[in-house]
């Protein structure tokens, strides 16, 4: 391992920046320290890589199972290389390069869709605009640790079906029809309370906001409830936004966090790369979860009620 590295936790609600590594080089050691690291602070920051495609998915690889991504928008250019997403507002000879375009995404856990959503994201900064364009992320073991006690209780055993219609620019994905009944939209059924399958701790768990709905509940009752969730979840002491530099590698926990990123200057180029790893597991409710918080999950004392 090298002398170098050096873990930094960031003074937020999740987040550490990881000093002296070039992930190209890392030996078993040093990664094990890297993935610690990721598992304590929920998203590390990998400042000044230089990586093509292939040593991106590589580092990718070494979180879990690498995923094939779908295309993250419509009418973009076809891919190089299945396991990596092109998100980009930049348009070459009339085709968009990526997806995503220079829109806000909203809160959101990365495929929740899917039975089993992957546990790793990594994404690599190439081009970056004039302004905008970072990136929040969320710590849902904070969220589900400072959530109303009674709110806690009636959720604790609920389940969420996960919309696979839309994609996270909003845009419907081929081969499916707009939903109507929101009881009767495609997608998977995950625990509103999981346990990580690693750290053992429980932690909030939403998925997307558009199309969800709480199985068992009436229309209703199930957008009051989600409108709740959706509104502690998402409150600034929650999070915090990354400002990229060119040659990040951001790497977080898609089990226990959401993300999302902030509009940018579409006059100017944004570029980024995405792999991302899975750890086929699916998402579950384990009564053996420990007891005590993540210690990423105390709660800040002047924030609750917030």
């Amino acid at each position: 391992m090298p002398d170098s590295l050096q873990i930094v936790p960031l003074p937020h609600a999740c987040g550490a920046e990881a000093h002296g590594v070039d992930v190209r080089t890392l030996d078993a050691d040093a990664f094990a320290v890297l993935r610690q690291a990721w598992l304590e602070n929920l998203v590390l920051v990998i400042h000044g890589q230089q990586l093509t495609d292939a040593e991106l998915t590589a580092f990718g690889q070494r979180f879990g199972v690498l995923d094939e991504l779908p295309p993250v928008g419509t009418g973009q250019k076809p891919r190089d290389n299945k396991y990596i997403s092109v998100i980009s507002n930049v348009i070459e000879d009339g085709v968009p390069i990526g997806g995503l375009a220079d829109d806000e995404v909203i809160w959101h856990s990365d495929t929740s869709y899917r039975e089993r959503p992957p546990s790793a994201s990594l994404l690599y900064a190439l081009e970056l605009p004039a302004w905008g364009g970072n990136t929040g992320f969320a710590n849902m073991y904070l969220a589900l640790e400072t959530l109303d006690p009674a709110l806690r209780a009636q959720v604790d055993r609920l389940s969420i079906k996960n919309d696979t219609t839309y994609n996270a620019g909003g845009q419907l994905r081929e081969g499916f029809e707009p939903v109507t009944d929101v009881r009767n939209c495609p997608g998977a059924i995950h625990p509103i309370v999981r346990t990580h399958p690693e750290t053992r701790h429980d932690c909030l768990y939403l998925g997307r906001r558009r199309n969800a709905y709480v199985m068992g509940l009436e229309v209703d009752e199930s957008e009051a409830l989600l409108d709740r969730l959706w509104a502690h979840a998402t409150q600034d002491f929650l999070y915090w936004h990354h400002e990229w530099t060119v040659g990040d590698v951001v790497v977080w926990d898609n089990r226990c966090t959401m993300h999302r990123r902030d509009h940018f200057d579409p006059a100017t180029r944004r570029v980024m790369h995405r792999a991302q790893a899975r750890d086929d597991l699916r998402p579950e409710r384990d009564e053996g979860a420990k007891a005590m918080p993540h210690p990423r999950g105390h709660a800040i004392p002047e924030a609750i009620g917030a």
